[in-house]
């Protein structure tokens, strides 16, 4: 799989809510070139490569040859279970010159300098968020395995009911069914409009459709009928309820 990085520009994840469509970036280039990243809040997807400390990681595009892997520190203030094999993840963060004396001044996490001299002046990621990256394929046949877990899923809108209902289709790839996602967090005007067919990156937590769980837990403005529409069809099904969505810098090659 292509590693690729949607570059966010210099915002924190409060202040980021789109991604650039055409700027993207592979894991290669950002080790490559780091001087043009250093600075930027970035979202870079791909499988893990190997658990360094209990907060870090490294990620590479395993599909050129030669590249090498860029650290990953977790500086969300979160536990993140390094994945079984095969499973990617999403991170955000700033790239930063890895100096282990700073990061540990500025985070306390435990880094001993002496573990990360291989990396030390090289370009790192510092995490401000990490999620689970499965196929929404995956989410739909097995979708136990990801209950409560936070989420970042990018697919195509499949049937587009408003900005806040629509499922993701990935049918022709899994054999799947579409994944029904929920925004939380009603649309602004400020955020970018969605349509129809368009790729987008998704983040949220997958839950049961089970409507009285979900009416606990969020306030959902239904339209007249949806309700009773979607639990007939996707009632005990997963859904992913959203807390962002834009639109996915990922290029249709790599879906």
């Amino acid at each position: 799989m292509l590693t690729t990085v949607l570059l966010a520009g210099c915002q924190t994840p409060e202040q980021q809510t789109t991604v650039p469509e055409d700027q993207n970036v592979t894991t290669e280039e950002l080790v490559d070139n780091p001087n043009k990243y250093i600075g930027q809040v970035v979202t870079v997807r791909s499988e893990p490569v190997a658990e360094i400390g209990p907060s870090t990681f490294t990620m590479e595009d395993e599909e050129f040859f030669g590249s090498e892997p860029i650290l990953v520190v977790n500086a969300t203030g979160e536990l993140f279970v390094f994945p079984e094999a095969g499973t990617d993840v999403q991170v955000t963060g700033e790239v930063r010159n890895f100096v282990a004396l700073d990061i540990e001044r500025e985070y306390n996490l435990g880094l001993e300098a002496d573990d990360y001299a291989t990396y030390e002046n090289q370009p790192a990621l510092i995490a401000q968020s990490i999620a689970i990256a499965p196929e929404p394929g995956e989410l739909a046949s097995n979708p136990e395995q990801y209950y409560g877990e936070q989420l970042a899923v990018t697919g195509e809108i499949e049937e587009f009911q408003s900005a806040n209902v629509f499922t993701l289709d990935e049918d022709q790839l899994f054999g799947g069914q579409d994944l029904l996602v929920l925004r939380a967090n009603p649309t602004t005007a400020a955020e970018p409009a969605i349509e129809d067919g368009e790729t987008v990156a998704v983040t949220g937590e997958l839950r049961p459709f089970i409507v009285a769980e979900l009416e606990r837990d969020y306030e959902f403005n239904w339209e007249a009928g949806i309700q009773e529409q979607l639990e007939a069809e996707y009632r005990d099904r997963p859904v992913l309820v959203a807390d962002n969505v834009y639109p996915s810098a990922i290029p249709d090659d790599d879906q």
